[in-house]
């Protein structure tokens, strides 16, 4: 299966994105539904080249009624001119015959974690991430459950793709990100992810961690030189193992609670879910454990390709179908050759869908690129 990835204001207003994006040979659309800040360039459109969305929003309608006493209310997308951008999108891309998955983001809001910064991940240093909602709390929790309960009600898509289903971590946040230069390796990345709001302090304790002893380790690790920090186990001691359950069942529980929401609403809805292996992985793919109860695993496929190789295989093990969350826009070349050895590199590696971004990011060369890459 080929997954388009695309966001509703590619669709609204252009007659011709939806035959567009069915002439690339694609099984189905992946199309926004809930979505963080963004700045995307629209090359292709009639009538804009670029859309500031300058917040995160929802694009199916917000019922009153459904957010009435919740402290978290997503914002509305005054830049697509709709009412309701992901049902017309939907509606026309279905009109040409393709299935619509619901892409939705889920804790990666600024607009909400800016005004609310009790409810955002914060590190070590007590520093907050203000676009790193934190499902330890309650209220981000039952924000998660009404927006997927939305999407699935009023959106009515074909399936539903979960992303961000987890805590954000250090990555994914600056609008100018000025961090590289630290040269921070992998391990201490996790351990700045790791976080000590009040609801994480709280488990924390409950599950009987020393929280003075884990903060003062994150950050004597964090301040040593990155090549002599070789592991977040080795960074945390004998305090890994403990952390590491917590913040995976953190993970699990608003999965939990999101899958049978969706359920709820649509019995036996296709459910696809961003997700990493790895027990310390934070960001728009979250950990997940083996057994997972959903349809297919989508594994980040921006790197290296040995890098996403191994990450694929490790998906593998853990029981769903894996598919490849493939990067068609730079520094990928816009080569249908390149990318064809893309997608069967992982595919040999396991995955059994590719997932394409981004069917409106993208130049006319980049789509024959897409399109010739699909058909090979």
């Amino acid at each position: 299966m080929n997954v388009i990835y695309a966001y509703p204001w590619d669709v609204v207003g252009d007659p011709a994105a939806a035959g567009r994006l069915k002439a690339l040979g694609g099984d189905a659309v992946a199309l926004a539904a809930s979505y963080h800040t963004t700045r995307a360039a629209t090359p292709l459109h009639p009538e804009h080249r670029l859309v500031d969305a300058r917040h995160a929003a929802c694009y199916v309608p917000l019922r009153e009624e459904a957010w009435k006493g919740s402290r978290l209310v997503p914002g509305a997308p005054a830049w697509v001119a709709s009412g309701d951008p992901f049902g017309e999108a939907r509606d026309a891309l279905r009109a040409e015959g393709l299935p619509v998955h619901a892409w939705t983001v889920l804790t990666h809001n600024t607009l909400l974690g800016s005004a609310n910064p009790d409810l955002v991940v914060r590190n070590a240093f007590g520093e907050p991430y203000s676009y790193a909602l934190c499902p330890a709390s309650a209220d981000v929790r039952e924000y998660c459950r009404t927006l997927v309960h939305e999407v699935v009600e009023l959106g009515d898509p074909d399936a539903l793709i979960l992303e961000a289903c987890g805590a954000l971590g250090f990555r994914h946040g600056g609008h100018h990100e000025k961090t590289d230069g630290t040269d921070w390796n992998a391990a201490v990345i996790a351990l700045l992810s790791l976080c000590f709001c009040t609801a994480c302090v709280s488990r924390y304790e409950s599950a009987g961690i020393d929280v003075a002893e884990l903060r003062s380790r994150v950050r004597a690790a964090v301040d040593q030189p990155a090549e002599a920090v070789e592991s977040v186990e080795s960074a945390l001691g004998d305090l890994a193992e403990a952390v590491r359950d917590l913040r995976t069942g953190l993970a699990g529980e608003l999965r939990a609670l999101l899958l049978a929401e969706a359920r709820s609403v649509r019995p036996g809805i296709p459910i696809g879910l961003h997700a990493n292996a790895d027990p310390w992985a934070t960001g728009p793919f979250a950990t997940v454990p083996a057994g997972v109860d959903v349809d297919v695993l989508i594994g980040n496929c921006w790197n290296a390709p040995e890098v996403d190789e191994a990450g694929l295989r490790a998906l593998g093990r853990l029981g769903p179908r894996v598919g490849a969350y493939l990067l068609a826009l730079p520094p990928r070349p816009a080569d249908g050759e390149a990318l064809a050895w893309l997608a069967e590199t992982y595919t040999a590696a396991g995955a059994q869908e590719i997932h394409w971004y981004h069917g409106g990011l993208a130049s006319a060369a980049r789509l024959e690129a897409m399109a010739r890459a699909i058909r090979r």
